[in-house]
C-alpha cells in the first residue's frame, strides 16, 4: 500500500521533500569590487554545446544582486573535507565583501576574477548567458569560460541530503544489484 500524495503543503514540508534528493555542494563566487561567496546545492550541468551550467539564487540573497551586476561568476565543487567551508558560506552572519575570504584558501580565476576554492573537486568559470524567473529564485545559466578538474580524481564529494551535509559511501557491498 502506498502513501497518498499531498496536494496541499507548506514550504517546510516541500523543503523536506526536496531534501530527500541528494545533491552535491558548491560555493558560487563573484569577484571584482564586491566579492561574494554563497553555498549552493542547486547546480546542474545543462549543455555541452554550448557549454552551459545553471545555478539558482534566491531573490533576497546578497549573491543575487552581486551576480546580476558582475555578469561573471565561478562555481567550486566541494569535496568531503570542505564541510566547514560549506557551513561558512551558508552563514548569513559572516563578514561581507573581501573580508569573507580572509581565512579561506583561494585564488582568483583567470577568466572570471572570481575566487576559486583551493582543493575543490572542480572549478567552473562562467559568464551569465541567460537568466530566468524561477518563482522566489532566479535561474542563472552560465556559459563556461574555463573548467578545471581537481588533482585527486578519487576525492570524495560533499553531499547534501535530508537537510544535512554528508559524505558519500562508496562501499558497493551495501548497494543492491
Amino acid at each position: 500500500m502506498s502513501a497518498s500524495m499531498e496536494t496541499t503543503f507548506d514550504s517546510r514540508s516541500l523543503r523536506r521533500a526536496f531534501g530527500s534528493f541528494p545533491t552535491g555542494v558548491t560555493v558560487v563566487t563573484v569577484g571584482g569590487a564586491m566579492p561574494h561567496g554563497m553555498t549552493a546545492n542547486s547546480f546542474t550541468a545543462v549543455s555541452l554545446d554550448p557549454p552551459l551550467l545553471l545555478i539558482c539564487v534566491e531573490h533576497g540573497a546578497v549573491m543575487h544582486d552581486v551576480l546580476t551586476t558582475a555578469g561573471r561568476f565561478a562555481v567550486s565543487v566541494l569535496g568531503a573535507g570542505h564541510g566547514g567551508l560549506a557551513r561558512y558560506f551558508a552563514d548569513r552572519n559572516r563578514p561581507m565583501g573581501a573580508e569573507q575570504f580572509a581565512d579561506v584558501d583561494w585564488h582568483a580565476g583567470e577568466h572570471s576574477g572570481a575566487p576559486l576554492i583551493a582543493g575543490a573537486l572542480a572549478h567552473f568559470e562562467c559568464s551569465v548567458w541567460r537568466s530566468y524567473d524561477g518563482g522566489d529564485h532566479t535561474i542563472f545559466l552560465g556559459e563556461l569560460l574555463a573548467v578545471r578538474r581537481g588533482e585527486d580524481e578519487d576525492a570524495e564529494p560533499l553531499l547534501f541530503h535530508g537537510g544535512r551535509l554528508r559524505k558519500a559511501d562508496r562501499d558497493p557491498s551495501g548497494v543492491a544489484a
